[in-house]
């Protein structure tokens, strides 16, 4: 092959590579490729066939035969007669027809192409980095002939380039169900619910929201196990989304679920839609000796009158929610305005913590982060904890709600900041070797466009470098924007040095879309999976999954909620390397940290030194 055509080639690699890169869609790619392949190549008419998991083909790219022809490939089996295309998909190799009027292979379909004018054919399967086909790359010749030399050439760049570009596709496809679809149910997930209901509500016509919660699941699951508690989730997802066509269903996590009901116009419409859905769930689950009987509560919002916008429609078919688990457990309440009660104790709650501030009752505590193999502490995690008038402290938990309040968020995060500097100038001035403290951020603290500068000046002061700082930021926060306010932010505190770690990942929102759209150096995988471990071997391929996706992407990995040595065992040979959780230490007080750091604080000039400066 002369010069000229190695250039010619590399410059075709190059361009359709670019081009799967940029993102462009699977068959345009294809279609770019064949085009490029036939002015390389002008005495051949390119076709690109995809052969999916049942062996039927399905045309993706043929620019220069007419669209009939490739319709008439649809959905047409690999065989060991089926043509140069099927045959090679079929062998798993090369065929090579140089006349279709007479070669037995063509028997069932050379009416297909000889009114065409084609008159040979030289088909190369398209294999996959397992060795499975997955699709063919085809010369036709309107001459009865074999391929030139310069057209090996060409078709052994150009089935190297179609490997590439339907695997990439593959994966495309597989992260998008990972990241909008829930992977118990099948449902649709939270971040798949929230572009559904802004695309409704973009269109202005009626419809209307439920949310459902399941009843009791906390029983059964720890009555009857987790298997049954999910084979629970699974029916009732099923049940719902096979109630009426009108009724779309998501799942947003854990009990709840999200219903989008369509052309609902009033409330009558909607409490029919419930009842309906109500109806469908009831009927006994069997499962081996146990036997549950399903029951949902169900709360509505109707769009309009109840709502305008998605943040106020989703809260006040919440607090219906939250008002039929009071008083018609089982049931259906619709949204009606006495019951913005509940936003009444959440203003209670903002002034009681809105108090604790200014009082400086509000404290750091700490939970370590060990290695799993040693138990050695290589970190902690700063929490918020507010003393009671009492004296009691009370976990974020029962003052979570406040921080729904942006300026309560912004302050609490500020006087965190301080006690956390100051911990950590304390355990440095004694010697302590440790890497990082984490710190949990809020939306409300990217709200103001400060956070940088806070977190830079705060530290500077107590003069704590700033690779001792991690910032955790879990999905909500990503998804509470339309804009790239917290990817901005995000982006330029880990220019000052700061790691950065994706918090509670896994839990409903588009957490692999989150590993390409934003800077993160840590995955902190969700305790709900890790409770998992060992009694659900769906869960242990999905973590096994994220660890390996966590170190092709060289991020480092923290498993939290850990309770019992044999999640940490099996974490620990699923690859994952630091975790979190009670079997550890409970959070606790800046000195019984100390008391902790100083006992198990894991030693400089270890065997795993080099390794343990790479976490967190």
């Amino acid at each position: 092959m002369m010069d000229t055509d190695s250039a010619l080639l590399l410059r075709l690699q190059t361009e359709i590579l670019e081009t799967v890169a940029c993102g462009e869609p699977l068959v345009a790619v294809a279609d770019l490729l064949c085009r490029r392949a036939e002015a390389l190549a002008p005495g051949a008419i390119c076709s690109i066939l995809t052969v999916d998991a049942d062996g039927l083909m399905h045309p993706l790219a043929a620019p220069s035969l007419p669209l009939a022809y490739s319709s008439a490939l649809d959905d047409l089996p690999c065989g060991p007669m089926t043509g140069s295309c099927g045959t090679a998909a079929f062998r798993k190799e090369a065929v090579i027809v140089t006349d279709i009027a007479t070669d037995p292979l063509w028997h069932d379909y050379r009416g297909l192409a000889e009114p065409l004018g084609l008159r040979a054919c030289w088909s190369t399967p398209i294999c996959d980095r397992d060795d499975r086909v997955v699709g063919t790359f085809a010369f036709y010749y309107r001459t009865s002939r074999g391929p030139d030399e310069l057209e090996r050439s060409i078709v052994e760049t150009c089935v190297r380039l179609c490997a590439i570009a339907i695997e990439h596709e593959q994966v495309r496809q597989r992260n998008y169900r990972l990241a909008y679809f829930d992977a118990l149910t099948g449902l649709p997930n939270r971040g798949r619910f929230n572009e559904m209901l802004t695309r409704a509500i973009a269109m202005d016509e009626p419809f209307g929201l439920l949310l459902v919660d399941i009843d009791h699941l906390k029983l059964v699951n720890d009555t009857v196990g987790h298997i049954f508690g999910d084979m629970l989730i699974r029916t009732v997802a099923e049940r719902i989304a096979d109630c009426h066509p009108s009724l779309t269903a998501y799942r947003l996590g854990g009990d709840e679920f999200a219903v989008l009901v369509t052309d609902c116009a009033t409330h009558d419409a909607l409490e029919q839609a419930a009842s309906r859905m109500l109806a469908a769930v009831r009927g006994l689950i069997q499962a081996g000796e146990q036997t549950i009987d399903p029951h949902i509560t169900v709360g509505g919002a109707l769009f309009g009158s109840d709502g305008t916008d998605g943040a106020s429609l989703s809260q006040n078919a919440d607090f219906a929610l939250y008002h039929a688990k009071d008083i018609r457990r089982g049931g259906y309440v619709r949204f009606v305005p006495g019951l913005r009660t509940s936003m009444l104790e959440r203003a209670n709650m903002v002034r009681s913590v809105d108090q604790a501030l200014r009082e400086k009752r509000m404290l750091a505590h700490y939970q370590p982060i060990v290695r799993l193999d040693t138990a050695e502490v290589v970190g902690l995690e700063a929490l918020a904890r507010m003393r009671m008038p009492n004296a009691r402290i009370a976990s974020a938990g029962e003052f979570h709600a406040a921080l729904a309040d942006p300026r309560i968020a912004w302050q609490l995060t500020g006087q965190m900041l301080t006690q956390i500097a100051g911990d950590i100038r304390h355990w440095l001035d004694l010697g302590i070797d440790f890497q990082h403290v984490g710190i949990n951020v809020t939306t409300g603290d990217f709200q103001r466009g400060d956070l940088e500068h806070r977190i830079v000046d705060t530290f500077e002061r107590a003069g704590v470098p700033l690779r001792h700082v991690v910032l955790e930021v879990n999905e909500s926060v990503y998804m509470g924007g339309n804009d790239q306010m917290v990817p901005r932010a995000v982006k330029a505190l880990r220019e000052r040095g700061l790691l950065v770690a994706l918090d509670d990942f896994g839990t409903g929102f588009a957490s692999l879309t989150h590993l390409l759209s934003f800077p993160v150096d840590i995955i902190k995988i969700d305790r709900s999976f890790v409770s998992r471990l060992g009694t659900d071997t769906a869960c242990d391929v999905v973590v096994g999954s994220i660890i390996d996706i966590a170190r092709k992407l060289d991020m480092r990995l923290v498993a939290e909620g850990i309770e019992t040595p044999e999640q940490a065992r099996i974490l620990s040979d699923l690859g994952c390397a630091m975790g979190q959780g009670y079997l550890y230490a409970r959070p606790s007080s800046m000195e019984d940290a100390t008391r902790l750091l100083t006992l198990f604080a894991e030693k400089p000039g270890g065997a795993h030194d080099a390794e343990k400066r790479r976490i967190a």
